[in-house]
C-alpha cells in the first residue's frame, strides 16, 4: 500500500462541535453560524467541496483557525433544506481526509488550503493480521457490552476496504471526540488499527467495570426490594399485635445515637422510645412522647460557635453603628480579652441600664455580630408567667418549653448571646412570679444545670452570655439585681446626638428612602435646632424620625424640581417640620427673690427646673403646687423645719411662721415632679423668699437635705449638669460626695462652669444669694 498527496484549491470550511464526519460516510448537519452559512453559499454557487472540520473547543461560537483541529475531511454536499431561523440543514458525503496547511477568512467565511490524501491500499499479511486483531478486540467488547448488533457488525466486517472499516468502525464505537480525531488524524492504516485496536480494549475493560457496578447496583436494589417485603411484614404483625409503625422508633433511635446527649437525656430518651414502642395506634401519648423525644434531640447537645476574639475588629464592630456607650464596648473587649487567656470562662450576665431610645438592644445585636455567635431576643415587657421561663409542666395538654429551650432550640448552640430585653417590666399574678424564675438562669453558679419543667432534664446554660436591659433598676427585685453586672448607659448629650445623627442617622434614613449618599444635606447648625426644637428625649429615637420626615419631603421636593439634591436651609426646615415644639427655659436675667434655679433628672434627659417661693399674711400654712410627688413635698417640710430651726440667724422673728403663709410652686404642673433632690434648691428659695435677699440667677444646684442642714449625694449628676450647660448656667453647685462623679462630664461641658462641692446648706446659701443674712455670716465667722 503506498499514501499519495495531491494539491487541491482553497476549500471552504464548515466547522462542526461534538461530532465528527469520516470518509466514507453520509451525514445531516445543521449549518447556522454565519461564516458557516457562507461557507455553505459559496460552495453551492461555485459547486465546490468544504472542508468539514471538529473544533478542538466546543465552547467557542466564533472559531477562528487555531480553534479547529488540522485534519478533517473533505465532503461533498448532496443536499441543502432551509429551515426556520436563518439554519440550513445539509446533507454531506465524506470523500477523503485533508489535512488544512492554513486557515484564514474571505468573504466572510473560514477557508483553508488542504492537501488531501489518496490511499492505495495493498493486502498484506501485516494488514491482514491488523484488521483480524480488531475484530477480535470488537467480539471480546460485544461479549461484555452489545454496542453494534450482530448484523451491522458483520455488514462491518464485510468491507472491502481496511480505510472504510477502521473508519466506519470507529464512527460507530467511540463514544469521546478525541478519540475518534486521533482516528481521523492515523493516516498510515497500520498505525490506525493498531490505535483503534488499543482503543477497543481499553472500552472493553470500562465496559467491564460497568457490568460489574451495576450488577452490585441491582444486588444492592434486590436486598433493598427484600428489607422492604420484611418490614412490610413486620409491619403487618406490629398491627396485629396493636403495636406502633416500627420506622419511626428505628428513626428516633438513630438520631439519639448521633446525638451528643448527657448521660441523663440519653437515659429518659431511651426510656420515652421504649415505652413509645409498646404504644397500640391511636394512643393519645404517641404524639406527646414523640414530640418530647424530638424536643430533647433538637437542643443543641455540645454545638457551639467558635468565638471570634480579634479585639480590633470587635472595636470595628461596636463603633460602625454605635456613636458613645464607651463602658458598654469597654466591658465587651475585657471579656473577649479574657476568653483569650481562659478559654472555659463562663458567660458573663449583664444589665444595661438607660432610658429609652439610647441603642440598648442595638448595641446587643452589635455584640453578637463582634464576637460571631447568635443572637436571641426575649421581650420581657409585661410577661406575668412563670411558665414563659421555665415551660409547662409535660400533665397539661400543649404543654411546650420555655422560651430560654425555645431560643437555644432556635440558635442551634450552647453560646449564643441572649438577650432579656425589659427586664424592668416583668410583673407577677397567680400564675407565678417570673422574675424569680430568673433567678436560676441568671446565676453563673446554678444555671449550669437548669431544669425546664417541660425537659425535666439539666441543661448548661453557663456558655451563654447573657444580656439583660431596663431603663430603671428601681422594680428589679434585689435577688435578681444582686445577680447582674449593671453598667449605665446614660442619655445622649447633645453632641453626640448631632454626630449620631451627621454620621448614622441622615445617612440610613437616605440610603432608606432610595436615595444616593449626600443626597440630602443638613450643616451643624439645622441638626442642633432640629434636636432643640423638635425633640426632647434620653435617645434618638423621635430624633431619627423627625430626619425621616425631612428626607421624604425632600423626595417629594426633589421630584417636583427635578433635582436630585437637597440642601436643608432654616426656611425649609420650618416648611418641613412646622413650628419648634419644644422651647428651653432660660434663667432669669438678673437676680429674683424667691426664684431658684433647680436641676432635675427625667426619662428625657436632664432639665432645669425653677422653684418659686412666695410669701403672704395667713397663718403658717405650706402650699406646695406643681405636681410634686410624695419624696419631693417631704423635701419640701424638711427644708421648712431648717428654717423655722435657724430664724434668728436668718433674722427672721420667731413666731413668722404663724403669721405667715408659704407657698412653693414648681412652674410646668403638668409634668410629675418627684425625688429628693430638690431640697437645697427650695430651702434656698424659703430663705430669699423670707429674708427679702435675691438669688443669683446665673447658679443653678441639685442636693438633698437633711434636717440638719447636711447636703447628700444624688443621682444623675451628667445629665443635669448638661441641662445646666444648655442654659448657660455659670456657676453650679453640687453635693460634695459627688465630686467624682464629675470625670463622667466631658470636659468642654465642665469648663463652662465653677464648681461648687457643698456639704452643708451654708455652703449653698453663701454661693446662691446675693449676700447672706447677718446673723448667718457672723455665725460662719466664729465657725
Amino acid at each position: 500500500m503506498s499514501e499519495k498527496k495531491t494539491r487541491h484549491p482553497v476549500l471552504p470550511v464548515i466547522a462542526v462541535r461534538d461530532m465528527m464526519l469520516f470518509p466514507h460516510m453520509t451525514m445531516n448537519l445543521d449549518v447556522g453560524r454565519p461564516k458557516s452559512l457562507a461557507a455553505l453559499e459559496y460552495a453551492m454557487e461555485h459547486e465546490s467541496n468544504v472542508l468539514i472540520v471538529a473544533q478542538s473547543n466546543e465552547d467557542i461560537d466564533d472559531p477562528s483557525g487555531k480553534d479547529l483541529y488540522t485534519v478533517g475531511t473533505i465532503a461533498t454536499i448532496n443536499q441543502v433544506m432551509n429551515l426556520p431561523g436563518d439554519v440550513s440543514r445539509i446533507l454531506v458525503e465524506g470523500v477523503r481526509r485533508g489535512i488544512a496547511q492554513s486557515y484564514h477568512v474571505s468573504k466572510g467565511m473560514l477557508t483553508a488550503t488542504v492537501t488531501p490524501y489518496e490511499t492505495n491500499e495493498e493486502n498484506t499479511p501485516e494488514l491482514e493480521a491488523g484488521i483480524r486483531a480488531v475484530q477480535d478486540a470488537m467480539n471480546a467488547l460485544n461479549n461484555v457490552s452489545q454496542r453494534l448488533a450482530s448484523d451491522a457488525l458483520q455488514n462491518i466486517y464485510a468491507l472491502s476496504s481496511p480505510d472504510e472499516f477502521t473508519d466506519i468502525l470507529a464512527a460507530n464505537l467511540l463514544p469521546r471526540l478525541t478519540d475518534r480525531q486521533k482516528i481521523l488524524e492515523t493516516l498510515n492504516i497500520h498505525e490506525r488499527l493498531e490505535v483503534l485496536c488499543a482503543m477497543i480494549e481499553r472500552e472493553t475493560e470500562i465496559a467491564g467495570i460497568e457490568r460489574r457496578i451495576q450488577a452490585k447496583v441491582h444486588a444492592s436494589m434486590e436486598k433493598n426490594q427484600r428489607d422492604f417485603y420484611l418490614r412490610e411484614q413486620l409491619r403487618a404483625v406490629q398491627s396485629e399485635l396493636g403495636q406502633i409503625d416500627g420506622s419511626e422508633e428505628e428513626e428516633l433511635r438513630k438520631r439519639m445515637e448521633s446525638t451528643p446527649l448527657s448521660d441523663e437525656a440519653r437515659e429518659k430518651c431511651l426510656k420515652e422510645i421504649e415505652r413509645l414502642s409498646h404504644m397500640g395506634p391511636g394512643t393519645p401519648e404517641i404524639s406527646t412522647t414523640t414530640t418530647y423525644i424530638e424536643w430533647i434531640l433538637d437542643l443543641p447537645w455540645g454545638k457551639t460557635t467558635e468565638d471570634n476574639l480579634d479585639l480590633a475588629r470587635a472595636r470595628e464592630v461596636l463603633n460602625k453603628n454605635h456613636y458613645g456607650l464607651d463602658k458598654v464596648k469597654e466591658r465587651i473587649i475585657e471579656y473577649l480579652a479574657v476568653l483569650q487567656v481562659k478559654k472555659d470562662m463562663k458567660g458573663p450576665i449583664l444589665c444595661f441600664v438607660g432610658p429609652p431610645g439610647v441603642g440598648k438592644t442595638s448595641i446587643v445585636r452589635a455584640i453578637a455580630e463582634a464576637i460571631g455567635r447568635k443572637f436571641i431576643q426575649m421581650s420581657l415587657g409585661g410577661v406575668r408567667d412563670e411558665a414563659e421561663i421555665r415551660g409547662h409542666r409535660r400533665t397539661y395538654l400543649g404543654a411546650i418549653p420555655g422560651r430560654i429551650i425555645n431560643g437555644l432550640k432556635q440558635a442551634g448552640t450552647m453560646n449564643p448571646v441572649f438577650l432579656f430585653d425589659e427586664i424592668d417590666k416583668m410583673s407577677s399574678d397567680i400564675r407565678g412570679d417570673p422574675a424569680s424564675a430568673m433567678l436560676e438562669v441568671l446565676d453563673a453558679e446554678q444555671n449550669m444545670a437548669f431544669r425546664d419543667h417541660y425537659m425535666e432534664l439539666a441543661f448548661d446554660l453557663s456558655k451563654v452570655m447573657f444580656i439583660t436591659t431596663a431603663n430603671s433598676v428601681d422594680s428589679i427585685p434585689a435577688p435578681l439585681f444582686d445577680r447582674m453586672e449593671i453598667i449605665e448607659v446614660p442619655s445622649y448629650t447633645e453632641e453626640e446626638k448631632l454626630h449620631i445623627a451627621s454620621l448614622h442617622l441622615l445617612p440610613k434614613q437616605t440610603e432608606a428612602h432610595g436615595l444616593q449618599p449626600g443626597a440630602v444635606t443638613m450643616n451643624e447648625d439645622i441638626l442642633r435646632r432640629i434636636i432643640e426644637g423638635y425633640t426632647r428625649e434620653a435617645g434618638v429615637r423621635t430624633l431619627e424620625r423627625t430626619i425621616a420626615k425631612v428626607v421624604r419631603k425632600s423626595v417629594v421636593a426633589m421630584l417636583d424640581s427635578g433635582t436630585m439634591h437637597r440642601d436643608i436651609d432654616l426656611e425649609q426646615m420650618h416648611e418641613y417640620l412646622g413650628a419648634e415644639r419644644y422651647t428651653r427655659e432660660m434663667p432669669e436675667q438678673e437676680p429674683r427673690v424667691g426664684i431658684v434655679n433647680g436641676l432635675a433628672y427625667t426619662q428625657v434627659g436632664g432639665e432645669t427646673l425653677e422653684v418659686e417661693c412666695s410669701t403672704m399674711p395667713g397663718k403658717g400654712v405650706l402650699h406646695l403646687t406643681g405636681k410634686l410627688g410624695d419624696v419631693m413635698k417631704e423635701s419640701a417640710e424638711a427644708a421648712l423645719t431648717w428654717v423655722r430651726s435657724h430664724s434668728d440667724q436668718l433674722g427672721l422673728p420667731e413666731d413668722f411662721h404663724d403669721r405667715l403663709d408659704l407657698h412653693v410652686h414648681v412652674p410646668e404642673g403638668a409634668v410629675p415632679k418627684d425625688g429628693p433632690s430638690a431640697g437645697v434648691t427650695i430651702i434656698t428659695a424659703l430663705t430669699s423668699a423670707l429674708t427679702g435677699i435675691p438669688v443669683r440667677h446665673d447658679v443653678a444646684m441639685t442636693g438633698e437635705l437633711t434636717l440638719r442642714g447636711r447636703v447628700l449625694p444624688i443621682g444623675g449628676l451628667k445629665e443635669k449638669t448638661l441641662a445646666a450647660y444648655r442654659a448657660g448656667i455659670r456657676v453650679l453647685i453640687i453635693p460634695k460626695e459627688n465630686v467624682k462623679d464629675l470625670e463622667e462630664i466631658p470636659a468642654y461641658v465642665l469648663s463652662q462652669f465653677r464648681i461648687v462641692a457643698a456639704d452643708q446648706i451654708e455652703d449653698v446659701l453663701k454661693e446662691a444669694l446675693v449676700r447672706l443674712p447677718e446673723g448667718l455670716q457672723a455665725s460662719l465667722s466664729a465657725d
